[in-house]
């Protein structure tokens, strides 16, 4: 009996070692050789030329210098429109240079006292449709003028988000 257990354990360790190394070696050595040919494969795809078609370009024209014309920006700029009651301040005119919007009067006319120290004519509205209170820094009666003074406020210390805007008063 004491023979038959040793065989049976020598035939079981032959087994073990043989049936180790070799398997997990193989799937190793398949695995690396799939990513190598999946990467000289990307490398192929990336280096072949890609058709694109052409562009077609209209051809330039030239006009002489009798027949170009300025257009005026201002018929692009957008305008709101909105009814307007005057809460503190000299006076609207027709379009007028909004740089600030506010829930409370005293936000508003807080802004107001500032625009008026960096010599601003500053007025405070209260458009009644949605109680809010516009700080208007300029107003004018034609458009180009607001547009040309929204401009210079968007890039000054009063407004620098550059978010003014161009309001309407419909009476």
């Amino acid at each position: 009996m004491k023979k038959y257990m040793i065989v049976c354990a020598g035939l079981s360790l032959a087994l073990v070692f043989a049936s180790c190394g070799k398997s997990s070696e193989s799937a190793y050595k398949k695995a690396y050789e799939k990513a190598k040919s999946q990467e000289a494969a990307q490398r192929v795809a990336e280096t072949e030329p890609v058709q694109t078609q052409t562009p077609v370009v209209a051809p330039v024209t030239t006009r002489p210098a009798t027949q170009t014309r300025v257009v005026d920006n201002a018929d692009n700029v957008s305008v709101r429109q909105e009814r307007v009651q005057l809460i503190n301040g000299a006076g609207l005119k027709n379009y007028s240079v909004v740089v600030g919007s506010f829930g409370l009067q005293t936000n508003a006319e807080g802004l107001q006292q500032q625009l008026r120290d960096g010599g601003y004519n500053a007025q405070v509205v209260k458009n009644e449709s949605n109680n809010m209170f516009r700080v208007i820094a300029t107003t004018f009666d034609n458009k180009i003028d607001a547009v040309n003074s929204r401009d210079q406020i968007r890039g000054s210390k009063f407004n620098p988000k550059g978010d003014a805007w161009l309001l309407y008063n419909i009476q």
